[in-house]
């Protein structure tokens, strides 16, 4: 169970098979296999040894999958840097777990000086973009030209494999430690469950730095099918390559799948090619749905619920709870039941497993949750008890297995004495005909202690005002559960995964 298998897989039995499409770049998996062992001699020329850390800080490109599986093969261990960071929180990522070495492209590059200026210990640079090498950093496609192959170091089972940070949402950032064993088995279960498509081509638009990307794209390796990469989401762009290179399958979070519905050119685009969209990063996403198969009914749809701590599944909804009568019947609104190897409950405050359709915490257990966080073995011992991950999600779960996601247990809503969910109110929101997304929060009342406050984002050309939006909503929720107070906003603030980021509305 060593990540770097699966490359040696293709590599002897389909090493002619198109491995990475970006852009007028095009490599098969013969010439991507000779540039990833050029990439690790040249890291361990560097001094990169077995279980050195190396960074990058960069948009999707082939580059970055060529980092992935490079850095392995050398024997190292994956640091990918979050984009959306100031250089403060880089730097705190980088000095937490001594990364020495960080590649960068052209889109960052102006943040070394400061990386540089303020770390504890100044990482080396590499320049991965397309423009001239800045002054003070090696050039990456000169380190391969010049290299030597080297062989596959093979670490596999429970060597560290990545320190993949999160997002820092309670303070400083935490490094998640996942070993070669965790990432194979979020994987395997997964392929399991939907087997890759046959000479497919996947389209990664998800960041390669975040996990849910990062995971997709090892399940490619593993099948040893095609990469197809765009540095960043932008619908028209999106739209294009999808046609032009006949993408059969792509990872998309609700805002994404929202905005190429709303592109203009949505119907001009051929999309017949695309067989598979799994989606996540929400768990109200009902609405969309509907949206997306009254558009492309022949369209597997797959929605999966993780963490970066689970590597990152838990529990997927896979295409048949997406047919026309599971949607009526509500199990599309679902994200699913445990995979293979997972052990998923619900408890209460006390760990004790609660009663079917009870609302409480859910606690996994598996090989694929992580080793625990980098150097704080506080914040560890509090997430993993007696061999069960807590993930703070609040969820209920019903007679046959599938989990209903209602909030982040940190984010329901006291009001009046009574909880409200915030997943339950965007749901209700997201169902009116002029709703593209909404957000639902708690904010500070004198009488309630906590009233409901939605922020909306209507689709292009729709108007509601918020009065009519409160009285559509009890059409389906109680009245307590309806929001107080409505406002309307152009977008609503996310992170690079996708997810809206609940803190910055609070603020």
């Amino acid at each position: 169970m060593y990540m770097t298998q699966c490359l040696q897989r293709t590599l002897q039995q389909n090493p002619d098979h198109l491995a990475t499409i970006f852009g007028e770049r095009r490599q098969s998996y013969r010439q991507f296999g000779e540039r990833v062992a050029r990439l690790a001699g040249a890291l361990q020329n560097m001094g990169m040894e077995v279980g050195d850390r190396v960074g990058m800080l960069a948009l999707n490109s082939d580059r970055y999958l060529e980092y992935i599986m490079g850095v392995w093969w050398g024997g190292g261990v994956l640091n990918p840097v979050n984009i959306r960071w100031s250089v403060p929180e880089i730097v705190y990522s980088l000095d937490d777990c001594t990364t020495d070495i960080l590649i960068v492209d052209e889109h960052f590059a102006s943040l070394a000086e400061g990386i540089r200026e303020t770390a504890r210990h100044a990482p080396r640079f590499i320049y991965a973009g397309e423009d001239q090498t800045p002054v003070g950093m090696l050039d990456y496609e000169q380190l391969i030209a010049q290299a030597v192959p080297v062989e596959d170091a093979g670490r596999g089972g429970d060597d560290l494999a990545c320190v993949m940070y999160t997002g820092g949402t309670t303070g400083f950032p935490k490094g998640v430690m996942q070993s070669h064993l965790n990432l194979w088995s979020a994987c395997m279960p997964r392929m399991v469950d939907m087997p890759p498509i046959r000479d497919g081509r996947l389209l990664h638009v998800a960041p390669l730095f975040h996990v849910a990307g990062m995971a997709r794209a090892l399940i490619q390796f593993m099948a040893g099918e095609s990469h197809v990469v765009v540095s960043g989401f932008d619908a028209q762009a999106v739209l294009q390559v999808i046609e032009r290179e006949r993408i059969t399958e792509t990872l998309l979070v609700p805002t994404m799948i929202l905005a190429l519905l709303a592109d203009p050119d949505f119907e001009r685009h051929d999309l017949r090619s695309l067989k598979r969209l799994t989606y996540g990063a929400s768990p109200s996403a009902g609405e969309m749905v509907e949206q997306v198969l009254a558009r492309l009914p022949d369209l597997e749809l797959s929605h999966s619920y993780g963490l970066t701590e689970a590597c990152p599944v838990v529990s997927s909804n896979l295409p048949w709870n997406h047919t026309p009568e599971a949607r009526k019947s509500g199990l599309s609104r679902s994200v699913g039941r445990g995979g293979l190897g997972v052990n998923v409950k619900i408890v209460d405050p006390q760990g004790q497993e609660v009663p079917r359709g009870t609302v409480g915490e859910i606690i996994v257990r598996g090989p694929n949750i992580m080793q625990g966080y980098w150097n704080k073995p506080e914040e560890t011992a509090k997430a993993l008890r007696d061999g069960w991950l807590y993930t703070g999600d609040g969820a209920y779960m019903d007679e046959q297995g599938y989990l209903f996601i209602v909030d982040r247990l940190k984010d329901m809503i006291v009001t009046g004495g009574e909880n409200v969910y915030s997943a339950e109110v965007e749901n209700a929101l997201a169902r009116h005909p002029a709703v593209a997304l909404a957000a639902v929060i708690g904010i500070p009342h004198e009488r309630w202690g906590e009233a409901v406050h939605a922020v909306v984002v209507c689709k292009p050309g729709a108007e509601v005002d918020a009065e009519q939006l409160r009285l559509y909503c009890r059409e389906f929720i109680a009245g307590y559960k309806c929001p107080k107070s409505i406002e309307f906003r152009d977008a609503l603030p996310l992170s690079a995964a996708g997810k809206v980021l609940k803190r910055e509305l609070r603020k």
